[in-house]
């Protein structure tokens, strides 16, 4: 693969709702420049960018693949990304490197969540709309264009025609050219048919009007009513569909191989090419796979300069330094080595030590850090656990690779409960993360119900005796005091009181320790406890049996008569909740939250949108993003953050202390 110069490089996110035939597109537009000597199959799990064995066995993209095509003297950087919510991930790493984003839509289905999703998160990036699947039954080119236009309100002008639909679709007009292109591949160029004429000349003065906002001159020729020429209805239309004022909209069927080289004309002629700045050479990883005979692969887009391979190279954004191994040009699996990449090109690093997704490289003797990537927050939490003592050994640095890899995903190993929480963006990714602990790094796992770390304390003032003595021939122990537990706003605090030396200063730190101890398991249920004030103020020694064993073990018999007689309860965290979702879901959602025992604290209309800030219990939220999805069909999206413990009653905490004995017991 020749090396292109800035203005011959056209990087495009393409990108659908799940079933919208986008690898399927892809395929067959690597199959138009001559690449393919056949088209691949989803259903054999044969095509380019669906390469990874989970996407084979799934039939469905998960990895953003990474294929250019060279046209027309141009190369064509297609980012084939997922179509499916829980890797949108992948989507945000793929536009930020992109010029512009392809949609495909299918004519049978139309615009879905997904689609509506994705256009939410390009509000500035060109677009382009293939309506793909005309040779499908029930495939409507105009109701589609139409729900496009419901949908968005955008400029939507069709710069092609279906000819046909169904079993009819032949081919498509050209509106800018005035031209039919019937059959498959590049098509044979006939005359549009007279049906078509009355259709071809009202998108046509779309197309104009749309090209003259592009370019004030044109503007005012246009104002005048004067003709356009046909080089500067071109010009115009380029203007406006780099500047977002314009989409177009084409046609195609990509298994049948239909309008897909016309769309490959049009993505090498119209669509942006990257923007070149200025400096030294800066690139930016946006996406990072370990794969099993590379070894770990960076992609990177360069943004300033040109990467070379023997550039002296620093990772700014970790201040550290790295050391070119090898540049690969990939097309989906196969890759092919070169030394040098221009700017605004997409390509490979490997074998880089301490480099992710999100970083810049850029030149040692001039570390600049270049905007970075901003990933959704993961929100589905449940526990991992290895199935057997080899597992155990290798799980932690096989979770660190996958986080790695993933920055959607998160590990958090949770001290309270003693477990190990992976937290993904949806049941999906979680379920491909368990295979890819298996098949990819031989680590087996059990998945498990997330434990909610709930604590205890005490509502009222008591006083009680901790007495510890034991005689047992030779040097005995002996423990005695006297402590007053209150509650407290603070986690623990520890006083003393002590008058007349009965309880000798230095056995003071071990009384504390022995109460700090003591609350790591509270009476209740034997959750740690907090919020616990505890003051010594009386006890006795003995000269020679005492010790800071005994005690320590006397703070513990006190604590545990004390806290039993200080009206223990149970105390829950509660999150605040912040979802965004389509207004018309504003009512489901704090209808939703009364079901969780949750507090909907307000709401602020953006835009479309609606965000309901809430205050919800953890136990009600592991599970939340299960929930808000099938509420809102995908539309909806939160966060959460700890807020605070508050007081847990009622049948529900007895449930929860009754489980939590029962667990314990069973030990």
């Amino acid at each position: 693969m020749k090396n292109y110069q800035s203005n011959q490089l056209r990087n495009v996110a393409v990108v659908a709702h799940g079933g919208s035939g986008k690898t399927s597109l892809v395929e067959a537009m690597i199959f138009n420049t001559g690449t393919l000597s056949r088209l691949g199959r989803i259903e054999d799990g044969t095509t380019v960018s669906d390469y990874h064995p989970e996407e084979t066995a799934r039939k469905m993209t998960i990895h953003t693949s990474l294929v250019p095509v060279e046209w027309n003297n141009t190369k064509i950087n297609l980012l084939d990304t997922p179509g499916f919510s829980d890797f949108i991930g992948e989507i945000k790493g793929s536009l930020r490197v992109s010029d512009g984003a392809l949609f495909v839509v299918s004519a049978v289905d139309g615009v879905q969540v997904q689609h509506e999703v994705i256009w939410d998160m390009t509000p500035e990036l060109p677009k382009i709309v293939v309506i793909n699947k005309m040779d499908r039954e029930n495939a409507n080119f105009d109701k589609t264009l139409d729900e496009l236009k419901n949908k968005f309100g955008a400029n939507f002008v069709p710069i092609q025609l279906p000819i046909g639909a169904f079993n009819d679709f032949n081919g498509v007009v050209n509106v800018i050219e005035q031209m039919a292109l019937e059959g498959e591949g590049k098509g044979k160029e006939t005359a549009v048919a007279g049906d078509l004429t009355d259709q071809l000349e009202l998108y046509r003065e779309a197309l104009i009007e749309a090209a003259a906002e592009g370019d004030d001159d044109l503007t005012m020729k246009y104002l005048e009513g004067e003709e356009l020429t046909v080089d500067e209805i071109r010009d115009g239309f380029r203007k406006s569909l780099a500047m977002g004022k314009v989409i177009p909209v084409l046609a195609c069927s990509a298994t049948k191989n239909i309008g897909v080289a016309s769309l490959l004309d049009f993505i090498s002629v119209y669509f942006p090419s990257p923007k070149v700045e200025d400096g030294p050479m800066a690139a930016l990883i946006f996406k990072t796979i370990a794969d099993p005979y590379v070894g770990k692969m960076n992609f990177f887009k360069v943004f300033r300069g040109q990467f070379k391979n023997d550039t002296p190279i620093v990772n700014a954004s970790k201040e550290k330094a790295e050391k070119i191994s090898q540049i690969l040009y990939v097309r989906g699996k196969s890759t092919v080595q070169t030394d040098v990449v221009p700017c605004g090109d997409l390509a490979v690093l490997v074998k880089l030590q301490d480099t992710s997704t999100g970083d810049t490289l850029s030149h040692r003797d001039n570390p600049q850090v270049l905007e970075g990537i901003e990933f959704p927050t993961p929100t589905l939490t449940i526990a991992v656990a290895p199935k057997s003592k080899n597992d155990e050994d290798k799980l932690g640095d096989a979770l660190l690779k996958l986080v790695d890899e993933d920055p959607t995903v998160k590990i958090h190993k949770n001290t309270e409960t003693k477990q190990t929480l992976l937290i993904t963006m949806g049941e999906a990714q979680t379920q491909i993360m368990v295979d890819r602990l298996k098949k990819k790094y031989g680590v087996d796992v059990t998945l498990e119900e997330a434990k909610v770390p709930y604590r205890e304390t005490v509502r009222k003032k008591v006083e009680v005796e901790g007495k510890h003595k034991k005689q047992s021939g030779g040097r005995g122990q002996y423990g005695h005091v006297w402590i007053r537990f209150e509650p407290t706003d603070e986690h623990f605090v520890f006083g003393e009181e002590v008058f007349g030396g009965a309880v000798p200063r230095n056995f003071f730190p071990a009384v504390e320790k022995g109460l700090k101890e003591a609350m790591e398991e509270g009476v209740l249920a034997g959750f740690p406890m907090t919020g616990l004030k505890a003051t010594l103020y009386d006890g006795s020694y003995h000269p020679v049996d005492s010790s800071e064993m005994a005690f320590k073990i006397a703070a513990h018999l006190a604590f545990k008569k004390g806290c039993e007689q200080a009206s223990p309860v149970l105390l829950e965290p509660i999150q605040n909740v912040e979802v965004t979702v389509p207004e018309s879901f504003m009512g489901d959602i704090i209808s939703d939250f009364n079901t969780k025992r949750g507090r909907v604290l307000g709401t602020e209309p953006m835009g479309k949108f609606v965000m309901i800030r809430a205050q919800v219990p953890l136990s009600e939220m592991y599970r939340y993003a299960i929930d808000l999805k099938s509420m809102t069909q995908g539309r909806g999206s939160f966060t959460m953050e700890f807020a605070s413990y508050e007081e847990f009653s009622g049948r529900e905490a007895e449930l929860v202390i009754k489980k939590a004995k029962e667990e314990r017991e069973a030990k």
